[in-house]
């Protein structure tokens, strides 16, 4: 299955990391533990200003099954169950989120050597349906992502992408919002060191355009230092250090460079795992 083109949020998601992936501006803790039996308890910490929000992800697999649990600040509880190749290429999964009645989905995933298929549907009385395809080979592909809204009978979203690669060059471009915005990025592995991307959007609406570029560099085969730009003056910069295996800290900046003395913003994060 690794030939195949992969889903529709494929499409792109390597500039995305680059650019958007691990920068924050608020602080933020992360434990994970594992029990005898296997379980993964992940716990999270999130301090937004004078906001605190938390919350504990329990995780158990058995076989071919991964359920997930998780409890925030907020006393809602949020299930996912994962049944990975029930068939060949086949990956179903149910989610649902206590108190709310409506939050019940079910979602099927198809992997194939030249096409990648996910459909949902929610669980409810008039439900929204999800479906994205997207054909090709891991080199080239074509997709497009819908909703479609049963209650209204209107699609709600309607975007396309295209995507190309090779050994170290990646190209999309998607239209998004019904139409109405169309993004192009790239990604490129210079070296084994250093890689940069770029995105731009356009708006066809407001006519406005986004620029946003940046860069990635592996100092030492456990640190990572990351950049990004954007046409609006806004800079932020980040450094990731994988302290121990799977654990990383990471200090990422943003300031506006057009108001410097104002602007500038710091965040933390601290991931740890055994």
């Amino acid at each position: 299955m690794g030939k195949g083109p992969g889903l529709y949020t494929e499409i792109g998601k390597k500039t995305r990391d680059l650019l958007y992936k691990d920068y924050q501006t608020d602080q933020k803790f992360t434990l994970t533990t594992y029990s005898p039996t296997g379980v993964a308890i992940t716990s999270t910490g999130l301090k937004k200003g004078e906001l605190f929000l938390a919350d504990v992800n329990t995780q158990l697999k058995k076989n071919n099954i991964t359920t997930d649990v998780k409890v925030d600040t907020d006393s809602n509880l949020f299930t996912t169950i994962t049944v990975d190749e029930p068939a060949p290429g086949l990956k179903a999964i149910f989610s649902f989120r206590v108190p709310d009645q409506r939050s019940g989905k079910a979602e099927v995933q198809y992997l194939h050597d030249y096409a990648a298929v996910s459909s949902s549907i929610g669980l409810t009385p008039n439900p929204i349906v999800n479906f994205s395809g997207v054909i090709g080979s891991k080199a080239v592909s074509l997709g497009t992502d819908l909703s479609f809204d049963t209650k209204t009978g209107n699609f709600i979203k309607c975007n396309a992408g295209l995507s190309y690669s090779n050994a170290d060059l990646i190209a999309s471009l998607t239209l998004n919002d019904k139409g109405d915005s169309l993004k192009a990025s790239y990604y490129h592995d210079v070296n084994l060191l250093h890689a940069v991307g770029g995105e731009v959007s356009h708006s066809f609406s407001t006519n406005e355009n986004t620029i946003t570029v940046g860069s990635q560099h592996a100092l030492d085969p456990l640190t990572t230092l990351k950049a990004r730009v954007n046409n609006f003056g806004k800079a932020s910069a980040l450094i990731q250090h994988e302290w121990r295996p799977k654990s990383y800290f990471t200090v990422s900046g943003e300031v506006d460079t057009k108001v410097l003395e104002k602007s500038t913003k710091i965040g933390f994060a601290l991931a740890l795992k055994p």
